[in-house]
């Protein structure tokens, strides 16, 4: 896994940290934030945002990537996700991620912004299926 220059990780990890506080998490009480950078140098924070509806609930993850293609930004390098207990992405988000770079890095935090997991998503994905899974 390449890794990212310290002082990038750090202040990815800080944005996760800020965004986590940012959560709409009314139900669940479970605040995550995510701080996703792009080859461009950019990048884009996200938070969860629940919904009484809990279908329509999206996780940080996804509105960190999706701001960042909105934006046509899609060549992903590394993300860092921030929670209380250093969860990890849920399935949904961990295809999304696929989608764009099974290589993305990933810097799972807890809420004191200390590292509890730093991998790939093709580590904590295999067998993933993405564009090139499909028959054309």
């Amino acid at each position: 896994m390449s890794d990212l220059k310290q002082s990038v990780k750090e202040q990815l990890i800080q944005d996760a940290l800020e965004a986590r506080k940012k959560a709409y998490v009314p139900y669940s009480k479970y605040p995550v934030g995510a701080a996703l950078l792009t080859a461009s140098g950019k990048t884009y924070s996200g938070a969860n945002i629940e919904n009484a509806a809990f279908p329509v609930t999206i996780c940080a993850e996804r509105v960190a990537i999706f701001k960042a293609v909105s934006e046509g930004d899609m060549d992903l390098q590394a993300i860092a996700v921030a929670t209380k207990n250093g969860g990890t992405p849920c399935g949904s988000c961990r295809q999304v991620m696929a989608e764009f770079n099974p290589e993305l890095i990933l810097y799972i935090v807890d809420e004191n912004g200390k590292i509890t997991q730093e991998t790939t998503l093709k580590e904590i994905l295999p067998g993933y299926f993405g564009p090139d899974s499909l028959v054309r």
